[in-house]
């Protein structure tokens, strides 16, 4: 997905949807590190989008003065 298609998804959602999207993105995050830590996964390159759309969504969540 484009990163223009992506920012126009997330603005569209409500902010407890972004507040879940963010939660998944944590947890998923959080375990890619865990199994990279314990050399389980070659998908280290993947971390990277995550971390962006995180800050995508963080960025969302505060124009709508959402506190997270």
């Amino acid at each position: 997905m484009k990163v223009s298609e992506q920012r126009t998804e997330l603005r569209g959602l409500s902010a407890e949807e972004l507040q879940q999207r963010a939660k998944d993105l944590e947890d998923l995050t959080f375990r890619m590190r865990i199994q990279k830590s314990m050399g389980q996964t070659e998908s280290a390159n993947k971390m990277r989008p995550l971390r962006r759309e995180m800050a995508r969504i963080q960025t969302l969540l505060r124009e709508k003065g959402v506190r997270s």
